[in-house]
């Protein structure tokens, strides 16, 4: 497998995320509304899909924001803060193959990749010798770098947003058959996510399980999506909504090219073929 297949999944990570909430603000399900306020703020008598609905457009409408992402399925997990103009600061992991740190501002990109990620890309006492050459050291280059370009993808906010926003037009084409189960989107008991008091929206659809968590007090921002199916689960979080994403870049003296990774990478491709 090589490094480029083994980042595609960060920004698979987002998009999967996107798809849960789409699928939790999509029109025609069946709300219910809250009876009293029982802890629920302003939410309290609005229905379900409302609030579905006013979550989606608060995220919608941000221009920056933290998002974390971890799943049952594959051990890639990202910590990014992104804002509408491509900038982003965090680190993408993937488990045993190693992690990496990331800085975009505009089409510059930095990244620190950690001992395990090295390991994992060069072969024998390649990957150990790379790692301790380029400790601490960030890789530097621009979104023309194929390799960069497909690392920095998941920190394009805009993309992010309009994945979850969905389609224009939800209504199915003329002519196709009516689902035969419509879907119930419920709200559940308030409780408390990462010190903020939140109220879950619940779609239960095919034996899957989605919850978004919508914070109560203040605008009504999506900050937590879990996702459950098939012994397998997702979450989502979201968080930091205005915070500008730093402006400070890595200094001249930690850095190198990254064409020092793609001489490396081919060197060790041509070692193998050899």
């Amino acid at each position: 497998m090589t490094s480029r297949r083994r980042t595609a999944t960060a920004p698979a990570a987002l998009t999967c995320g996107a798809a849960l909430l789409v699928g939790l603000t999509g029109t025609g399900f069946a709300a219910a509304a809250g009876d009293s306020d029982g802890g629920e703020g302003d939410l309290a008598h609005k229905s379900a899909q409302q609030i579905s609905d006013e979550a989606l457009h608060q995220l919608v409408g941000a221009q920056s924001m933290r998002l974390r992402t971890r799943t049952s399925a594959d051990p890639t997990q990202l910590d990014l803060t992104l804002d509408r103009a491509g900038n982003c600061t965090g680190a993408v992991s993937k488990g045993s193959l190693g992690r990496v740190e990331l800085v975009k501002r505009g089409n510059q990109i930095w990244m620190k990749p950690d001992a395990a990620f090295w390991k994992s890309q060069l072969p024998g006492s390649k990957g150990a010798e790379a790692a301790a050459k380029y400790k601490d050291t960030y890789l530097h280059g621009t979104t023309r770098d194929a390799f960069l370009r497909g690392l920095s993808e998941a920190c394009d906010l805009k993309a992010f947003q309009k994945s979850a926003a969905g389609p224009d037009e939800e209504q199915p084409p003329p002519g196709a058959p009516s689902p035969s189960v419509t879907p119930t989107l419920t709200k559940g008991r308030p409780t408390t996510h990462e010190g903020a008091r939140v109220l879950p929206v619940v779609k239960k659809a095919d034996g899957a399980i989605q919850t978004l968590y919508v914070a109560i007090e203040g605008k009504h921002y999506p900050l937590k999506l879990t996702a459950e199916a098939d012994h397998e689960s997702a979450t989502i979080l979201m968080s930091n909504y205005g915070t500008p994403v730093s402006t400070t870049t890595p200094a001249p003296g930690r850095t190198a090219d990254i064409s020092a990774l793609e001489e490396l990478m081919q060197g060790s491709q041509s070692s193998q073929s050899a």
